[in-house]
């Protein structure tokens, strides 16, 4: 899933810090440094990073490497992470760190016995580092066994400065407010909302927010977990708040029917590309990537965000993602694998990936003046002084057969009610109905 995506800085601030040369996208050795812990040892590294951020996170790896002499690769998995772990255990070469996207494939590896727990020092630093809630959800059945690095903030609403200004609207503090400020942009000619529909991950998103926001921290919960049916009121509620907007086809680009047809990078350019269509686009702060690396703009100039605002008097909702690293009991390198998850708990590391940017970190201890720049230092804080309140993606914590596969489950049914939302009760029981059979499965 594209959950997540920017620019490449040079290696000037690695050579700073570590006398270092090499900066590519290669594994790296230091050489001649026989007093380095890990010197002539190999870490493989798998994950489901490509393109950009393959390239940046090499760049964590390399600093690894100068740092303790070890050889650091990393493996693309594509977003079949799940299936290229569970074959590479199976054939006896498993990976020795694995960087897993999603609360629920970390919770199955652990139940399949593939995960060895997080050392005492990683632990302790994750409790010094980071919000209780991080910990809580790398772990399962009371050991802790995921590391959060990078942390992705699906609660930014992304629109043209020039769009907002030419209507005469501010960004809106509450859920009315922007559907209110969003007519006003239609009425000025051009759509308020860029709905990235064909990807049925961006409106669950919109979904979790609202609901997040209108029915509180306990009850997102309580059905992440499913201990409350998708029949529940308050899901139906939620529904019939996002379907104000999904019914309303002057405030979508195009309508539903464009909508569905539209990709989220596709929902991106209708904002910040050359012909823009709206005014608004709704997704992660990895839309300023998008905006900045294809279209050229600079951020907090020619695209900015406001916070997701609260709903019917909620408070306003954080939402996140992240990809959390885990050990594999069957790694070949265990020392080096407990090494590298040491170096990635410390604000150390965070550093050369927030220096080259397309990145956030849920780490406190991270100075904001590693981000480069102040939209992303303002995205960066945020999350962190959101502290417990953070509530992690909810299709990312379900089962994939419910929240994470193409064509089916909440995908799917979510699409479907972008296409017809006049009956959201009709639609939470669907929701129910896949629900009970994935979670049951």
């Amino acid at each position: 899933m594209m959950r997540r995506r920017t620019t490449l800085a040079s290696c000037t601030a690695l050579a700073l810090a570590f006398g270092a040369t090499a900066c590519g996208g290669g594994p790296v050795t230091a050489a001649g440094d026989g007093d380095k812990p890990l010197n002539g040892q190999t870490l493989t590294v798998a994950g489901v990073w490509s393109g950009t951020e393959q390239k940046n996170f090499q760049k964590v790896l390399d600093a690894f490497a100068e740092k303790t002499g070890a050889k650091a690769q990393f493996v693309s998995t594509g977003d079949n992470v799940s299936t290229v772990v569970g074959s590479k255990i199976e054939g006896g070469d498993a990976f020795d760190v694995v960087m897993v996207p999603q609360v629920g494939v970390l919770q199955q590896f652990a139940e399949q016995g593939w995960l060895k727990p997080l050392s005492k020092k990683t632990e302790q630093a994750v409790d010094a580092n980071y919000a209780s809630v991080w910990k809580d959800y790398g772990s399962v059945d009371g050991s802790l066994y995921g590391l959060y690095f990078k942390a992705a903030h699906k609660s930014t609403v992304w629109y043209s400065p020039d769009a907002l200004d030419q209507a005469g609207v501010k960004a809106p503090k509450t859920y009315d407010e922007m559907l209110k400020a969003g007519q006003t942009v239609s009425d000025s000619g051009l759509a308020a909302f860029s709905v990235a529909g064909q990807d049925g991950w961006t409106l669950t998103d919109w979904f979790e927010n609202i609901y997040l926001s209108q029915a509180g921290p306990e009850k997102y919960d309580q059905l992440a977990a499913h201990e409350i049916k998708w029949t529940d009121p308050t899901v139906v509620k939620a529904l019939t708040t996002l379907g104000k907007l999904f019914k309303d086809k002057e405030l979508i680009a195009g309508g539903q029917k464009e909508a569905l047809n539209t990709d989220f990078p596709g929902s991106v350019e209708k904002v910040f590309g050359p012909e823009p269509k709206a005014g608004m686009v709704y997704e992660g702060d990895f839309v300023a990537g998008v905006a900045k690396d294809q279209f050229g703009k600079k951020i907090g100039q020619d695209a900015d965000f406001f916070p997701f605002p609260s709903v019917d008097g909620g408070e306003a909702p954080v939402v996140s993602g992240g990809d959390a690293a885990v050990a594999l009991k069957d790694g070949k390198n265990q020392k080096a694998a407990t090494a590298f998850l040491d170096y990635l708990a410390s604000p150390e590391a965070a550093a050369v990936w927030a220096e080259a940017g397309g990145f956030l970190s849920p780490n406190k201890k991270l100075d904001l003046a590693s981000y480069g720049d102040d939209v992303t230092r303002e995205t960066a804080k945020s999350l962190v002084d959101a502290g417990d309140s953070v509530r992690f993606d909810m299709s990312d914590q379900a089962p994939a057969a419910f929240g994470g596969t193409k064509g089916t489950g909440e995908w799917k049914l979510l699409q479907d009610f972008l296409r017809d939302p006049s009956d959201p009760k009709a639609t939470a029981g669907r929701l129910e109905g896949a629900a009970a059979k994935a979670y049951e499965d």
